[in-house]
């Protein structure tokens, strides 16, 4: 690990360190770490570099209205090369809240997700994009096994 120092003036010290309590950090160095991953990630991201994504896409829709459930649910069948994983959670009576976990292309994922929020009767739409990286790739070979080979995506560091 590599250290280094800063000089922050008195307000902004101030500022940060009670930003870090209320965040749960235990050190500055764990908020620095993960404000500084946020912000490389996020210019990754913002110059279309980070070709692999983790996303989670969350929104709220109205159960009741079949079309929109209906809507929804072949969404994600559309999507099963993408979709690793999905919730539900009933929030009342009519509102429904989805969280849906997938993986693959930046630019699909950003498509997909931008569709399904534009989806009629869905509201309070949102997309987590965490940039990923292809860390090795290999093949499966010999007896006992399905013979593929698949890549290993990891999140930047």
């Amino acid at each position: 690990m590599e250290r280094f120092t800063i000089s922050l003036d008195e307000h902004l010290a101030n500022g940060f360190d009670s930003w870090v309590v209320q965040q749960g950090y235990l050190t500055r160095s764990e908020a620095v770490r993960d404000l500084v991953r946020e912000k490389l990630g996020a210019d990754l991201l913002d110059a279309d570099q980070a070709k692999w994504c983790i996303a989670t896409l969350t929104y709220v829709y109205d159960r009741s209205e079949p079309s929109v459930a209906a809507r929804v649910v072949q969404w994600q069948h559309d999507q099963h090369d993408l979709v690793i994983a999905s919730q539900s959670v009933l929030l009342d009576h009519r509102n429904c809240l989805d969280t849906v976990i997938a993986r693959g292309k930046t630019s699909h994922l950003v498509a997909c997700g931008r569709q399904l929020i534009a989806t009629r009767g869905v509201r309070h739409g949102n997309i987590h994009l965490v940039p990923l990286h292809l860390s090795h790739s290999h093949r499966h070979d010999g007896p006992g096994t399905d013979h593929h080979s698949h890549q290993h995506l990891q999140p930047h560091s």
